[in-house]
């Protein structure tokens, strides 16, 4: 199959390496050259002394030097990363230490040499409030205390208590144990204990409809379930006759301690309550035996069980913690409220995502801090914190944090809509900052004087001690990545997995500033490229390699619960008894080594007159309009133009019908033609900006009033809508957007 000239074969997901991001400079050209005059001078100055003693040149090599190499020298690879002298590691790592090859081993590890050091943390709820909002609504507002600390020995001793409640209830060794739970402390607690137990843990989407939740339990054969009282009665408590063989529900919270009402036969338990309960001796684990049932989000159809071994995510964590520079020891010249010698990182993201069990995983292993958060009390500003009080980010001062797209295409349009509300000396002082830090980053220098005086207020929005930010679960735009690395001082390391390789695959190095790439593969993996004829990408590509994203080692993961049609489909293993997984997505690598994600195999759309469109692509592009807060582009291959979804930002589209003299409620204004059209108009003109080709472009959109959730069918966990449900529910109006055909 052979495509046009205008096609993807041209056209990379993301924005290009060397595109210019820079804001514009809306000031007095003498003015402008004046201030640049001063910089200069400045930095002429300051440059030998801060140079040498920065060690700028360093990173600089470092961000050059070529980070993977082909094993065979062909160029389908297979890729593996390179060691600091240049040459290819000769094999895959796959421990972090030594004897350390189970997670229960993991969790001993840091109990035994940090056992006084702060492990796990939760906030003390202090009062909660009911606030009524304009709309008639009424939003739950609380105001929350300091973190309240277990440390590594505390943090130990409670697992291994309430694993041994589990057995006292009957849970035996190698029988699946299920947690449908937001995260927090005791997330993490009953997973340590199932791993120290060795009960297979089957994680779950909070966010799940029922009948997916259902289907999961009733798959794995589920007697005993650990939840929270909140997803017990929203989630749970409606669905529990659906499954046969649940006999014990154990609640991590403390309150209440009686639970009637349930159906005969099921036992609700608090979580107190079990680890006060006495069993026989526990059954270590082996490296081989299966830690974890990961189901995914389902957001192609029925949600699959990951089947995870031990030995595959202490590979993967031993991969991505060779990525985050100077973990277990920060070198630390601030005064902070934290030992300096130690990391913190922020727990906000579901623990059912292989992205945060690894980030956490990781930092157990290296003795850092863990304080939990949620994304309605992340920061000062979130939902659900009252005005005036601190959210987490402000209490924990946090040095790590792993965030999706989403989060941080959020916080991108809230600073940059700030920055059009300020006054003009004050837009234009950020506006020159902004670009002459990001003319130094790509030299490799730092800008110390532009972070405190211009950057800090934005900075603090997440502690104001962020050090390393690691993005994944989806496509990061070029703009965002850049905003973040120069508004919140920091690099951004955007990483590539999948759960099907325990979230491990690629990440990007932290003194690597290039956007639009995945980074380098991961020293406990290797990337292979598949030619994908029908989408025409080949290894022997010109001037990088493409193909299907293939990879191998120990954190390829055991295949799909009781799913063997997939698990040929998708694994293999080589001559060499080594696992590999198809991924499906289309990768090019860089002379460098590093990855890019150019296309999906399943995401692509051929239009009627032969133009393919990667619908991902489009959304990832639009997203960061500031009139959008969520989009889902959708095509059909027998018309010749995208159509979209949108979810519109109320606080702009509010403002934008008030200058049109347009009244009425929040669901009025969205189905109002007028309101359409100029949406429209200024997701073209993002568009066109974003460098999208004019097919690419969605000709005709609906407003959706209401948010996307679980309820509605149409959102999994990372925010992405399903087109397969979303065709059914919105027929109507795709056939209305398609001139009724």
């Amino acid at each position: 199959m052979t495509r046009n000239t205008t096609s993807l074969q041209k056209k990379y997901l993301g924005v290009s390496l060397t595109l210019p991001m820079k804001l514009k400079e809306d000031m007095n050209p003498l003015l402008l050259q004046v201030f640049r005059s001063v910089v200069w001078v400045c930095s002429f100055i300051t440059f030998l002394p801060w140079y040498f003693l920065s060690g700028a040149g360093t990173n600089l090599d470092r961000a050059r030097r070529v980070k993977a190499r082909s094993v065979s020298g062909r160029p389908a690879g297979p890729y593996r990363a390179t060691n600091r002298a240049g040459g290819i590691h000769q094999k895959l790592v796959w421990s972090l230490h030594l004897g350390v090859d189970t997670l229960d081993k993991v969790m001993v590890h840091g109990a035994t040499r940090f056992p006084e050091r702060d492990c796990l943390g939760t906030r003390e709820v202090l009062n909660e409030e009911d606030e009524l909002q304009p709309n008639g609504k009424v939003f739950k507002k609380v105001i929350l205390g300091e973190y309240q600390w277990m440390s590594y020995e505390e943090t130990y001793q409670a697992a291994v208590c309430f694993g041994s409640g589990l057995a006292a209830l009957g849970q035996r060794p190698q029988c699946n144990i299920a947690i449908f739970c937001e995260t927090r402390a005791e997330w993490m607690i009953a997973a340590q204990a199932c791993f120290i137990y060795n009960f297979p843990l089957v994680t779950l989407y909070s966010t799940l409809g029922g009948a997916a939740i259902a289907h999961g339990l009733n798959e794995t054969e589920i007697t005993h379930i650990i939840t929270s009282k909140d997803l017990l009665h929203s989630r749970l408590k409606a669905i529990l006759l659906e499954v046969p063989r649940l006999q014990h529900i154990i609640v991590v919270d403390s309150k209440p301690t009686s639970w009637p009402g349930f159906p005969r036969g099921i036992m609700v338990h608090n979580l107190v309550a079990v680890q006060e309960l006495v069993a026989v001796a526990r059954r270590q684990p082996l490296p081989s035996d299966i830690a974890v049932i990961m189901y995914t989000s389902g957001s192609t159809g029925i949600p699959k069980g990951v089947m995870i071994s031990h030995s595959n995510i202490i590979a993967g964590i031993t991969g991505m913690a060779e990525r985050i520079p100077d973990l277990e020891y920060v070198q630390c010249t601030r005064v902070v409220s934290f030992p300096p010698e130690t990391d913190t990182y922020i727990g906000y993201l579901p623990l059912a995502h292989v992205l945060e069990l690894s980030a956490e995983m990781v930092c157990i292993s290296h003795g850092c801090r863990i304080g939990y958060s949620s994304p309605q009390t992340l920061a000062d500003q979130s939902t659900k914190i009252k005005k005036g009080s601190k959210g987490d980010t402000s209490v924990l001062k946090p040095t790590l944090m792993a965030a999706v797209p989403e989060i941080m295409d959020r916080i991108y349009k809230n600073v940059m809509t700030k920055v059009e509300e300020m006054s003009s000396v004050q837009r234009t002082l950020f506006v020159l900052a902004y670009n002459y830090k990001m003319e130094q980053m790509t030299k490799g220098y730092r800008t110390p004087l532009c972070d405190s005086l211009v950057f800090r207020k934005v900075r603090s929005l997440l502690g104001g001690h962020m050090r390393v930010l690691l993005s994944g679960g989806a496509p990061l735009s070029a703009a965002t990545q850049r905003f973040m690395n120069i508004c919140l001082c920091c690099p951004v390391g955007q990483g590539y997995g999948l759960t099907e390789t325990c979230g491990a695959g690629t990440i990007s190095e932290m003194w690597d500033y290039s956007t639009g790439r995945v980074g380098a593969p991961l020293v406990c993996s290797e990337i292979t490229l598949k030619d994908w004829e029908e989408g025409g990408y080949y290894s022997t590509d010109k001037p990088n390699p493409r193909g299907e994203i293939v990879i191998g080692g120990p954190n390829v993961t055991m295949g799909y619960y009781k799913n063997e049609v997939k698990n040929r489909e998708d694994f293999f293993v080589d001559s060499n008894g080594q696992r590999w997984f198809c991924t499906g997505d289309i990768g090019e690598l860089h002379p460098d080594g590093c990855l890019k994600i150019i296309d999906r195999k399943k995401d692509l759309v051929k239009l009627q007159a032969g133009e393919y469109v990667s619908l991902g692509k489009v959304e990832a592009m639009l997203k960061n309009c500031p009139f959008v807060d969520n989009i889902c582009a959708y095509a059909n291959s027998d018309q010749s133009y995208v159509i979209g979804f949108v979810v519109p930002n109320q606080k702009q589209l509010t403002v934008l019908a008030e200058q049109r003299g347009l009244r009425g409620s929040w669901e009025e204004i969205c189905n109002n033609p007028d309101m359409e059209r100029d949406v429209l108009r200024i997701i073209t003109e993002a568009a066109l900006s974003a460098k999208l080709e004019r097919f690419e472009i969605p000709k005709k959109i609906r407003l959706s009033a209401e948010p996307w959730t679980p309820e509605t069918g149409l959102v999994t966990d990372a925010f992405k809508l399903k087109r397969k449900e979303l065709k059914s529910h919105y027929q109507d109006d795709i056939e209305r957007m398609y001139g009724g055909k």
